[in-house]
């Protein structure tokens, strides 16, 4: 079947590259329809309970995401007239800021203090320019002691502050609000750093981050994609040594990778930084296909076959390993659909559909394409082959020890998995070469975090936020997370309403604290809400019924399990001491910390399902099911080996790797198969024991699979270069496991046949 399919492959080869272009142009035209996603909510289902919750504490309350500029003067001295008038002035710029909601500042931050009878909401900093030096010891004196500002927007020693803007973006927006905000923010920036050159300013926020997700990965296609194809280039040209067989390949990748993001296109599948990886994937693999082609085709010329008689052979003889080995990879990414991560989702379909593409071409347009244009070769038997000759009398001879040797390696690596944790870092998703990661970690080190969790606590009742019971549950609350590991800043209404009561009794620092009666509360809060202006109100904090009041906690930079370990304790408390007002934290960093654990659950299922259809597969396809079951060893043992070798050197699995293992079971069944395929051919066909058929394999597709592997290694290798660290490690991480599978298809695997596979055919 093979052979006549290659026999009409020749016949039809015009017709065949004219279709090729034309189907290639049609389905590449889809790349214009391409959009990119710059909300990290893209990284959530749409039934995930954390993003359910947290959207419905932002229905609830006002919206967080923010821009915050942190502003360092170099003198270490915030509390001076020239630096305060630059945070006035920042923070009045602030308010034309696209989509902004709420501006929040020293200056600004609303001071009350009792006059007489009155109380007086006002500015805590009026006129920055013209303060002399008793009003500015006074303005720090408030500011480092106002629980409500310090390690918020004041550090505790007075040398940072910050300018924070809340920002509305639109449920519907067209996807470039984010980048116009961004681009205000920064030409602010560039103003206060051009007019105050003794002033450092940072640029951070969660509008910020998600700006950030499209800059670096259309910083990587710029940068990773031209590396990748001067790597694939060199790499075909030192292996194959023919430019006709380069220069096919070349083209059978860049059809790939057109078609692929086109239909990508058509589909209306939205970039992420995941996704937009995929052209650097897709060109990897689209490598492997042409090259199992061309080795053979140059095999056969330099032993004096004519062209056209070495592609019939070529064909025969590749046509069902390519498919088999497209097939695998093709269900390898598949399984990725049960990520619980969008964006993931989509990577995995369109390196499918690259994949997929990759074969199609590689069996249709690269053989009739190579039949028209000349291919001069060198007849001979290349000095690559000899080398694999070689190499196959060595594991031949050395079969035992090998076997016993890599089984040992195997069985020690696999005992590293255990050590691997999984814990996420969303900050650290970017490279330290990223604006955005150095401005969050400064403002972390130096004045608060973004790492935050929020509580919606209820009394259930309207008004019942007036309750001294529910108040005193409420600052109990607080004043526990306050004594937690890792904890910056808590903000809480009754901060708001102790000092109220102080104010109210002759700014006398003994009634520094809760209001004894619901009545008492309830005027407090109604006076100092009219005294309020505009855009500086408690939406944010109260609910409109002021049944319930939102409580937001600010850690330091922790690790994922830190995070969840201490939202444990948190439910802990809450239901041992106050069950009524029981609330999960909501924000983007609880999301952040559970999206690792629930993808890997996911891709379990999706890996063992993909696993199960490969081994069918390949017992139907090589039509044995001793050696189906034989192909399982090389095809599981480079994963769990990767995963231990990185519990080993590193122990850190999130988001990124938690996909590794579906990505690679697709890839390293590749070596596997064409081995498999070749040996079986040499023990049906050509009759020779296991021992010959090992040196048959290793001699037709040695040099093949070494090439392959290297030209992955190198295209993952360059990948793990993104500055995105989802990439970089999900890169690292699988060449490792390609390196790995290279090895036990080389070492472990051909021993294992030649102890399980000893009947005389």
């Amino acid at each position: 079947m093979a052979k006549s399919y290659a026999e009409w492959l020749v016949r039809w080869r015009y017709i065949i590259l004219l279709v090729t272009v034309a189907l290639v142009t049609a389905a590449a035209s889809g790349v214009q329809f391409l959009t990119f996603k710059t909300d990290y909510r893209v990284f959530f289902s749409a039934d995930n309970p954390q993003l359910l919750a947290f959207e419905q504490l932002q229905n609830t309350y006002t919206k967080t995401d923010n821009v915050m500029f942190v502003l360092a003067p170099r003198d270490k001295t915030v509390f001076k007239p020239e630096t305060l008038a630059v945070v006035a002035k920042l923070t009045t710029a602030s308010w034309q800021m696209p989509y902004s909601l709420r501006v929040d500042s020293i200056t600004n931050y609303q001071h009350t203090e009792a006059v007489d009878d009155d109380l007086i909401v006002a500015d805590l900093v009026p006129d920055a320019e013209h303060l002399d030096e008793a009003a500015l010891q006074r303005i720090e004196k408030i500011a480092v002691n106002e629980p409500l500002l310090v390690n918020r927007l004041i550090s505790h020693n007075g040398q940072v502050t910050a300018v924070n803007v809340t920002i509305q973006l639109p449920d519907d927006g067209s996807g470039e609000e984010v980048p116009e905000i961004t681009t205000f923010a920064r030409n602010l920036v560039k103003e206060v750093r051009a007019q105050n050159p003794d002033l450092d300013v940072y640029l951070t926020g969660m509008v910020i981050m998600n700006n950030s997700f499209p800059e670096v990965s259309i910083h990587d296609q710029k940068t990773l994609v031209p590396i990748m194809f001067a790597v694939v280039l060199l790499a075909l040209i030192l292996m194959l040594r023919s430019f006709t067989a380069t220069i096919g390949t070349f083209l059978v990748i860049i059809f790939t990778i057109l078609s692929a993001m086109g239909l990508a296109g058509w589909l209306g599948i939205a970039l992420t930084p995941p996704s937009a990886s995929s052209p650097t994937v897709i060109l990897t693999l689209a490598v492997a296909d042409c090259v199992h082609v061309l080795v053979t085709l140059l095999h056969a010329m330099r032993h004096g076959t004519d062209k056209t008689s070495a592609i019939i052979e070529s064909i025969r003889i590749n046509l069902q390993p390519i498919f088999l080995t497209s097939l695998t990879t093709v269900i390898g990414f598949l399984s990725m659909n049960f990520s619980d991560a969008p964006p993931f989702r989509d990577l995995g379909n369109i390196v499918a559909m690259g994949v997929t593409i990759a074969f199609i071409l590689s069996v249709t347009f690269l053989p009739a394409f190579v039949l028209l244009v000349p291919v001069r070769v060198k007849p001979g038997t290349a000095r690559n082959t000899q080398f694999v000759d070689r190499f196959a009398d060595f594991v031949v001879a050395r079969r035992t020890p090998l076997f016993w040797g890599m089984g040992l390696v195997v069985l020690v690596l696999v005992s590293f998995v255990p050590k691997n944790e999984l814990n996420d870092e969303f900050v650290k998703y970017f490279d330290e070469s990223v604006d955005f990661r150095v401005a969050t970690e400064f403002a972390t080190e130096n004045l608060t975090g973004l790492y935050t969790i929020d509580y919606s606590l209820s009394n259930g009742e309207s008004g019942g936020i007036n309750e001294p019971e529910f108040l005193q549950d409420v600052e109990r609350f607080a004043n526990w997370y306050r004594q937690q590991p890792g904890v910056l800043h808590v903000n809480t209404l009754t901060d708001i309403m102790k000092r109220l009561n102080m104010n109210m009794h002759g700014d006398n620092r003994d009634w520094y604290r809760l209001p004894d009666s619901r009545e008492l509360a309830a005027q407090y809060l109604l006076l100092y809400e009219m005294s309020l202006p505009y855009g500086l109100d408690l939406n944010n904090q109260m609910d409109i019924e002021k049944s319930a009041t939102r409580m937001t906690v600010t850690m330091d930079s922790v690790s994922s399990n830190v995070l969840l370990g201490t939202e444990d304790r948190a439910q802990q408390w809450l239901h041992e001491n106050t069950p009524y007002m029981k609330s999960s934290g909501a924000s983007p960093s609880m999301m952040f910390a559970y999206i690792g654990q629930r993808n890997i659950r996911s891709m379990l299922t999706g890996t063992s399902i993909a696993l199960v259809l490969i081994s069918l597969i390949l017992v139907f396809a090589l039509r044995s099911v001793k050696i189906g079951l034989i192909s399982l060893v090389p095809n599981l043992a480079p994963a769990a080996m990767g995963f231990g070798l990185w519990g080993w050197l590193n122990g850190q699995v999130g988001l990124g790797l938690s996909v590794v293992a579906g990505l690679t079971l697709g890839i390293v069944v590749d070596d596997t198969v064409h081995f498999l395929s070749k040996y079986l051919r040499a023990r049906r066909e050509q009759g020779l024991s296991s021992e010959d058929a090992v040196r048959y394999a290793f001699h037709t597709v040695g040099i093949a699979l070494l090439v392959t592997t290297l030209v992955l290694i190198a295209g993952f290798m360059v990948l793990h270069q993104s500055a995105f660290k989802l990439n970089s490690d999900m890169g690292l991480l699988t060449a490792i496991t390609i390196g790995l599978a290279l090895i036990a298809d080389f070492i472990f695997l051909p021993p294992l046949l030649m102890k399980a596979d000893r009947k005389v055919r």
